[in-house]
């Protein structure tokens, strides 16, 4: 995997738990969900807003509530400082077929604002590359 891509995801527990406002956004949200970069899979597990785990590797009988899916490739030009449109939303990415949304909408249509914010915060260490 790309060196950008175990990067970003390694850096997004402190990212999201640093950001104060953005564990507020998501006080509610207590649920793991799959981030998938190609095959390679992703779970994480948030508590209350805070990133309290991520799970990397095939796992059996690992719950997650929804999934998101996308290659390397989509997942680097998403987490671009600026990404060009097609890139910069994950609805946008699952319309033009380059990620897909699947599982329990349920939880992340009630909290998009914190799960699109979390899944951004990757852009901050490419601006300071």
């Amino acid at each position: 995997m790309h060196e950008i891509i175990t990067r970003s995801i390694d850096a997004l527990p402190y990212l999201v738990n640093s950001d104060h406002r953005l564990v507020r956004r998501g006080r509610f949200f207590d649920k793991t969900f799959l981030l998938q970069v190609d095959a390679i899979d992703h779970y994480v597990t948030v508590d209350h807003g805070r990133i309290e785990a991520i799970f990397s590797g095939k796992e059996l009988l690992r719950p997650w509530s929804f999934a998101i899916k996308g290659s390397e490739q989509a997942w680097r030009r998403h987490w671009e400082p600026h990404p060009k449109p097609g890139w910069h939303d994950i609805f946008a990415m699952a319309k033009s077929g380059q990620a897909s949304i699947d599982g329990e909408l349920q939880p992340l249509m009630a909290n998009l604002r914190f799960i699109k914010d979390v899944l951004a915060k990757p852009r901050i260490l490419q601006l300071e590359r």
